[in-house]
């Protein structure tokens, strides 16, 4: 063999090894992994998702595979490690993609109302002598108690702050014993009479009428928060700009027709809409609030360190009110 032979055959293999990793990226691009937030078991969120999910398929091209996780973090975790692409997410999660895994907010679910906002709502069995939140606060170290996931806007963050910290309870502590779980096993759970009270999300008790009416006719609601915004849809910012568009574009079109009304309507949603970061504003000042009355109530803080911290805090609420009225 000639030098010049062997030397063609060396690039050529050179060539091919070259081109095997920008192949794979390339096939990557067409792949995505939807995270799904851990709302209600594997089985019902697969059961609503997934026919969105292979329309979205087949209107993109993009081969797409639905991921689930026992708990928030798991698809937030997912996300920062790439794992996840894009997912449906609620405010206080997709904050965190935002933060810790580069997510950036492009759409938000529509009721079917046609409003852009839920309730974090307290439950209770029909039966229960319990009529409102201030009966709950008083008899609460009697009362087993479920909370959400500790990422969950209406399950935690919510109710934290309206139904607890501004009466001065703290949840965790205060009853005769709280656990946490999805809405889905915290009003089935009430229903069956194991759990006196538990904060679910509006939505998930509209999915409970839809999917068993017999169990959502033995539930009261004593307590609803101010509106929350619609739950956004999250992309991770290094997603190739095309599929970015695709992404967008299929979600703000879809629910037209008669099909795609009654896949949604399974999902209690009308549909999608556009949005962005700025849907979070109203949750990190919420965030933020709570952090600064935590600091203001610490008696075992030095004067001089409590100062500081708040007004760092205070600093940060101010900036988040210019961004807040420059996104109006």
């Amino acid at each position: 063999m000639n030098r010049r032979n062997t030397l063609a055959q060396i690039l050529a293999v050179t060539a091919a090894a070259l081109a095997l990793p920008i192949a794979a990226q390339a096939q990557q691009a067409r792949e995505l992994n939807f995270g799904i937030i851990s709302t209600e078991s594997s089985a019902n969120l697969k059961s609503t998702w997934l026919p969105v999910l292979e329309d979205l398929e087949k209107a993109t091209g993009l081969k797409v595979k639905a991921y689930f996780a026992p708990d928030y973090a798991g698809v937030i975790e997912a996300m920062r490690f790439n794992k996840v692409q894009v997912g449906w997410f609620g405010n206080k999660s997709a904050m965190e993609a935002v933060d810790r895994a580069q997510g950036e907010v492009f759409a938000r679910m529509v009721q079917p109302d046609g409003g852009t906002g839920y309730w974090s709502q307290m439950i209770v069995h029909k039966d229960s002598p319990l009529n409102n939140l201030q009966d709950v606060l008083k008899a609460r170290q009697t009362l087993n108690f479920g909370l959400g996931d500790p990422n969950s806007t209406s399950g935690s963050l919510v109710p934290g702050y309206y139904a607890f910290q501004l009466n001065g309870v703290d949840p965790t502590r205060d009853f005769k014993r709280t656990v946490r779980a999805n809405h889905e096993t915290n009003i089935l759970t009430v229903v069956n009479r194991q759990l006196d009270a538990a904060v679910v999300a509006s939505d998930a008790m509209e999915r409970m009428k839809l999917k068993m009416p017999e169990k959502h006719a033995d539930l009261r609601v004593v307590w609803t928060s101010p509106l929350i915004p619609s739950d956004p849809l999250v992309m991770r910012g290094d997603v190739d700009p095309a599929v970015k568009k695709q992404l967008r574009d299929f979600f703000v079109g879809y629910g037209k027709d008669a099909r795609e009304k009654a896949i949604l309507a399974q999902l209690t949603v009308s549909g999608f809409q556009a949005s962005d970061n700025s849907q979070l504003l109203p949750i990190r000042q919420l965030e933020l609030v709570r952090e600064r009355n935590k600091v203001e109530a610490d008696t075992a803080l030095a004067a001089d360190e409590k100062a500081k911290k708040l007004k760092d805090i205070d600093a940060r609420l101010a900036e988040l009110g210019r961004q807040t009225a420059s996104a109006r």
